[in-house]
């Protein structure tokens, strides 16, 4: 899938910037490189700075036009930072990343075009894209490194081209036990307020919200059926202990 997907760097003017791309690419699986009319060569800056990736060097397109970069590709985006005269398609990097997906199975590549050190790409390249895509940053220093905006969208397009397709649980890892049903957690808020009545925590007249943000608070936890039987099990030592301390008190009262 992330074959598909053709990182195209037009004018490129430090050599060090192609051999950071083939860096960030490979970290993230992808292999097509294509330079449209570069200034720089892929010379030794270019290897030493690609750290392990020079075998994307070894294999990387040189085209004399953006067009030509472009030609047999089914989605095109171009990397724009600047707000243009005429409004065009814009889309965030995830978004951007979506898009890409809903092109594998298609054959037909997606490029993603990243314009000079200096400038960016023209008016005229950007409207040879379908769309364009901006990296949120930082306001007062918005400027990123051409390698580096190459890394943020390489990871995006792993994220959805690849990434999406192993999730086996809520943290993107294999989870050692199974959720907790609402059932479950419902229980468990449910012992928690009885407990927190029984310590003398929440007063049953005037209990605010107090029980509705522990609710939003362990919902949004998503806790497993271990984490559950673990906060129920404490709950109820507290409720004996409780219990245990009003016996005391009563007992108390009554040799009085």
């Amino acid at each position: 899938m992330l074959d598909q997907i053709r990182i195209v760097m037009v004018n490129t003017t430090h050599s060090g910037n192609i051999g950071a791309a083939a860096r960030a690419m490979k970290n993230m699986g992808l292999s097509r490189l294509w330079l449209v009319d570069p200034i720089a060569s892929v010379d030794d800056e270019a290897i030493a700075r690609a750290a392990g990736a020079a075998d994307l060097l070894e294999q990387v397109t040189i085209v004399a036009t953006l067009e030509e970069a472009i030609a047999d590709c089914g989605l095109v985006v171009g990397t724009s930072a600047r707000n243009r005269h005429l409004p065009w398609p814009l889309m965030t990097p995830r978004q951007c990343g979506e898009r890409a997906r809903a092109m594998v199975g298609s054959d037909m590549p997606v490029a993603l075009v990243f314009g000079r050190e200096s400038s960016g790409l023209t008016n005229d390249e950007l409207h040879l894209c379908h769309a364009h895509v901006h990296i949120p940053s930082n306001e007062e220093y918005s400027s990123l490194n051409v390698a580096q905006a190459i890394q943020v969208l390489c990871y995006e397009m792993r994220l959805a081209l690849v990434e999406n397709d192993v999730v086996t649980g809520p943290w993107g890892v294999e989870w050692d036990h199974p959720p907790a049903s609402h059932a479950e957690i419902d229980g468990m808020i449910r012992q928690f307020e009885q407990t927190l009545l029984d310590i003398g925590f929440l007063n049953p007249n005037t209990p605010k919200h107090l029980v509705g943000r522990l609710r939003r608070l362990y919902q949004r936890a998503l806790p497993d059926k271990t984490e559950i039987n673990i906060l129920r099990g404490v709950l109820g030592t507290v409720q004996q202990l409780a219990a245990r301390q009003v016996g005391v008190s009563s007992d108390k009262g009554e040799s009085d």
